[in-house]
């Protein structure tokens, strides 16, 4: 039985404490080697902590967790220090042992150790260190790097993409067991697919924290939900989860009438669909996607969230159109061109195309943010959006409470018209009157939908609406969606939301708008058969560019590489200085989290000295998400530019 276990990750009858809160309480669970198990639960419930008692970065209060002592751990970090290294270093930093021997090859050649330095050698052949730089470029090129990015140093990335570099490194670490905290969190659709493929050849055991439901689909066999301080464990992915939580919660009667309410309202949807399907194919793999939403419904009688998008009190049809429209920031080089676009009041659409492709710039120009280049911008005389934009949060008035801002919109209704409507975001009691400066990033994006939902827009545009919110939280708002009865604009990483919501997409590429004629499956096959092209070309060009007939061209390139370079210059330094800053605050919350984890100031005599700490730690919470949602509408500009002509 020991030797059973000593090849497995084993929690015995764990307790864990944070502070005043109790986040595991005497709770069990196993870990099968080569097993990849997801964790989910709310936002809070110590998914986090787990990890941090896995790496052994704090201790558990009782109970005992048994790790192979032979097991190597790499574990994905959330933030990147100031590093002047290029990104391809950085990255082939992770595997340690490799490095290591790097170092002993060094050393044997100055000292003219030639028995040392054979050793060292086959060492290194022995950790494959000569395919060592071609497996960093093939991870940093799935994370959606270029091969100029390589050489580029770590300072010069913005925060998302160092968490990608992040990521890469601890995919480069030779390991056993793989931690992985919102792995698919900053990566777009290509490059969360391409991890797919990377982790379902992984060897070893993965444990991650995800919010992204496709993504546990594909690559987890077994769930572990952290609910009510226990770890409950369930076998298979998470639809299974869904289903298999949905035959327990459906023997209570008391859910048994909003399970059956639920269940109606998805059913009204899919018949509706039903009622409009025209592309035979995609029309199949919608419907098959909600009907298998009937049968889970249950799983989720219990959300804290049940809200819903009212009917719009006009509308009109069409509700605005494009027409022979460039899109983008420069007359010379517009990002989009020759854009046709027409939504009437029930169109339902997915944008779809890589970063930096001109989606966020398309939707900017729909919703009067970005003036047309050229072409005709016609809006009707009832239009009324409602626009989620990836920086939506920084729009809200932080000293102000969610009734305040509800109260702003509509002053003539009743505060508890106001608090019961709230509720259905989960803003219960004190958290619907008090400011929202403290809130954490989910709140303060549940408030922006709220606010959104309030209005009653007839168009509704949502640019990455589910980047701060939880799995309960993103099936409410799926749910929401199907529901609602206006016309519908979604960019998303999420794929299940975009399956569950949207009747048809639209692709940007090449700095075109056109109409997609297929489902996610297909797009992924177009994203296959794009890099393959892109491959192609690159070489062509590379080869092109090297040859002795094209020097010539080869300087006009690098004058006009220069020129941009020159172009980007203040936009990177104002990246740099608040990415400094962000450092700064980071260090200064690092040092009042420390004093925190110290369990002398949870003594009476303490209480102020707490109390002072625990202001000071949300105070610099909202200065470090406030500098971060700075840079990434910097790093959004900044993306643009680039893919100007």
């Amino acid at each position: 039985m020991l030797a059973i276990i000593a090849r497995m990750i084993n929690l015995q009858d764990i307790s864990l404490q944070r502070g005043p809160q109790h986040l595991l309480d005497n709770t069990s669970a196993t870990i099968q080697p080569s097993h990849c198990a997801a964790i989910i639960g709310a936002n809070g419930c110590g998914k986090s902590s787990l990890f941090k008692l896995l790496l052994g970065h704090i201790s558990l209060d009782t109970g005992n967790i048994f790790i192979p002592k032979q097991w190597r751990v790499s574990y994905m970090a959330q933030e990147v220090d100031e590093n002047h290294r290029s990104a391809l270093d950085y990255v082939l930093d992770g595997d340690q042992r490799l490095r290591a021997i790097e170092a002993k090859i060094d050393q044997s050649q100055a000292n003219d150790e030639h028995t040392a330095l054979t050793q060292a050698y086959a060492d290194f052949e022995a950790v494959d260190g000569y395919t060592a730089k071609n497996r960093a470029e093939q991870l940093l090129h799935g994370l959606g790097f270029k091969q100029a990015d390589m050489l580029k140093p770590v300072s010069d990335f913005s925060g998302g993409w160092r968490i990608r570099l992040n990521l890469a490194q601890a995919l480069m670490c030779p390991s056993d067991l793989l931690l992985l905290d919102e792995p698919t969190n900053h990566l777009d659709i290509d490059a969360t697919l391409w991890l797919e493929q990377w982790l379902k050849a992984y060897k070893g055991t993965i444990l991650f924290i995800s919010h992204d439901r496709d993504f546990i689909d594909a690559i987890a066999g077994q769930i572990l939900h952290i609910e009510h301080k226990k770890i409950i464990s369930y076998t298979g992915n998470y639809s299974s989860f869904e289903t298999q939580r949905a035959m327990n919660l459906a023997q209570q009667q008391a859910n048994f009438e909003k399970q059956q309410q639920r269940i109606g309202e998805i059913t009204q949807f899919v018949n509706r669909f039903k009622a409009k399907a025209t592309k035979a194919r995609q029309a199949q793999s919608r419907l098959k996607e909600l009907e298998r939403m009937e049968k889970i419904a249950p799983a989720h009688v219990d959300s804290p969230f049940s809200f819903r998008f009212s009917e719009a009190d006009k509308t009109s049809d069409p509700l605005l159109s494009l027409e022979k429209a460039a899109i983008g920031y420069s007359c010379e080089s517009p990002i989009i061109e020759k854009t046709e676009l027409t939504l009437r009041s029930d169109t339902r659409i997915g944008l779809l195309g890589y970063n930096g492709a001109g989606k966020s710039t398309l939707v900017k120009t729909l919703v009067g943010d970005l003036p047309l280049l050229q072409g005709t911008h016609n809006n009707s005389e009832h239009l009324n959006i409602g626009y989620f934009a990836q920086h939506q949060l920084e729009f809200l008035d932080l000293d102000a409470s969610a009734l305040l801002h509800i109260q702003r919109l509509s002053p003539m209704v009743s505060e508890q018209a106001i608090r019961n409507f709230l509720g259905s975001f989960n803003f219960h009691a004190d958290k619907a009157l008090d400011p929202i400066r403290p809130f954490s990033g989910g709140e303060k994006a549940r408030l922006a939908l709220a606010l959104i939902v309030w209005q009653k827009p007839n168009l509704l545009i949502l640019d990455e609406p589910t980047n701060h919110l939880d799995l309960e939280m993103r099936h409410a708002l799926t749910l929401a969606l199907q529901l609602y009865k206006g016309a519908l604009i979604i960019i998303s990483h999420d794929r299940h939301l975009l399956k569950n919501t949207v009747d048809q997409f639209y692709l940007v590429a090449n700095h075109r708008l056109r109409l997609f004629d297929g489902d996610l499956n297909d797009y992924q096959q177009w994203l296959k058969e794009s890099l393959q092209k892109s491959k192609t070309d690159e070489t062509t060009k590379l080869t092109s560019v090297d040859s002795g007939d094209d020097r010539a061209n080869k300087k006009l390139l690098r004058q006009q590489e220069a020129a941009k370079r020159e172009k980007l210059k203040p936009l990177n330094n104002i990246i740099k200085k608040t990415e400094r800053e962000m450092e700064k605050q980071q260090q200064a919350l690092k040092v009042i989290q420390e004093k925190l984890s110290d369990e002398a100031v949870y003594l009476d005599d303490q209480k102020e000295y707490l109390k002072e700490l625990l202001q000071q730690q949300g105070k610099l919470s909202v200065i470090i998400e406030e500098l971060e949602e700075q840079w990434m509408s910097s790093q959004e500009e900044l993306e643009n530019i680039q893919t100007m002509k």
